[in-house]
């Protein structure tokens, strides 16, 4: 019989982020990035898998209803005193199982690697910010540390709406609420949430994932009636994350969305994890502070992939970050390699990359120079 015990605490004691559990291969651990079995483990078999859902189901008919219906289950599970992220799916008629570990503390702000702008912007007396990355890029930590910045600095009434609650925060300065998505928990959609926040006199709204056109309706309302709306998008940089939010509606409503949009919307971060040089994972973020030119963009006919890429290269004095700029300066600073920063970038952009490193190296030099 499968012990998972012995598989969870392996995994804290080898500062795993998530623990795949999966059918013919033994447990896996990816630790910074890198799959790896657990070697004195036994290859799971159809019966370890079913005893593996039946512990984190825990004989919750509900839950095992839900899984049976949708074939797929997010739910959440204390180990001690740590959290973990439960995904139940299906694959060749046996349950998948992925956790992934939350850490009991969250990091400082400041230990991030985020600008500094985007704290900044949670001082909005209203509108919209986004968070924004793939997956497995730092979105839930930084979302998380954010709400912790406004928790001990503001007195703020903060209502999140996450699936499933991964932090538990505790009220500070501010007033926390935070309700769990899903049938049979605190609300069931995350447009039913946003809705109703309207009513629960709430300063600051986090969306754990606007994933559909309802949800970003919604997130709109509230920013709209004077509130602050903080939420994260699936999405690899500023530009898609615009374009994303504009092809939620129809053609004939999108005119009119841009318009909103380009009023409403503070602020975008985009940011990717990479694996550094001494092996920790470091955070490339692009910044898009909406200013006047990128609203103007926002609201145009046909949205320019490469004007926003522009606008952002060329804000950097109101806070915006581009892509390249983080790229370079992670490579003057010696924390990523060259090969590394040219992957993440097309392949038009390396001269731009080339001569971004080499103005920074000069830079480099004569603040050196300077503090002699």
């Amino acid at each position: 019989m499968v012990n998972i015990e012995k598989i969870l605490s392996e995994a804290v004691e080898r500062d795993a982020s998530d623990i795949h559990l999966i059918c013919k291969i033994k447990p896996v651990l990816r630790i910074k990035r890198e799959l790896i079995e657990i070697e004195d483990c036994d290859v799971l078999t159809e019966e370890d898998m079913i005893d593996i859902y039946d512990h984190f189901v825990g004989g919750n008919v509900e839950k095992d209803n839900l899984f049976k219906q949708n074939k797929k289950l997010d739910s959440s599970y204390a180990f001690g005193d740590l959290r973990l992220r439960v995904n139940i799916s299906m694959a060749n008629e046996s349950p998948v199982v992925v956790l992934r570990l939350i850490k009991k503390t969250l990091p400082k702000y400041e230990d991030l690697g985020v600008p500094d702008i985007v704290r900044r912007m949670t001082s909005q007396p209203q509108g919209l910010i986004l968070v924004t990355g793939k997956t497995n890029s730092g979105k839930t930590t930084t979302l998380n540390a954010l709400i912790n910045y406004i928790n001990e600095n503001h007195n703020k009434k903060i209502l999140t709406l996450e699936s499933p609650v991964e932090y538990k925060h505790e009220c500070k300065k501010s007033v926390i609420v935070q309700k769990e998505i899903g049938v049979g928990r605190d609300c069931l959609t995350y447009s039913d949430g946003v809705i109703n926040c309207l009513r629960e006199d709430c300063d600051i709204l986090v969306v754990g994932e606007i994933r559909d056109r309802e949800t970003m309706e919604a997130a709109i309302e509230t920013a709209e009636a004077g509130h602050l709306v903080i939420g994260t998008l699936h999405t690899k940089s500023c530009a898609e994350t615009i374009d994303r939010m504009i092809n939620f509606y129809d053609l004939r409503d999108q005119q009119t969305i841009k318009y909103l949009i380009a009023s409403l919307l503070k602020l975008v971060i985009s940011q990717r994890l990479l694996k550094g040089k001494d092996g920790s994972l470091v955070l490339v973020p692009e910044v898009m502070v909406v200013d006047n030119i990128v609203a103007g963009i926002i609201r145009k006919d046909k949205i320019s992939v490469s004007e926003i890429e522009d606008a952002i290269q060329s804000a950097s004095e109101k806070g915006s970050v581009g892509l390249i700029n983080s790229l370079a300066q992670l490579f003057v600073d010696d924390r990523i390699t060259l090969d590394q920063a040219k992957a993440q970038i097309e392949e038009k952009n390396i001269e731009i990359l080339n001569r971004t490193i080499m103005q920074l190296k000069i830079k480099k030099e004569n603040a050196d120079k300077q503090s002699l």
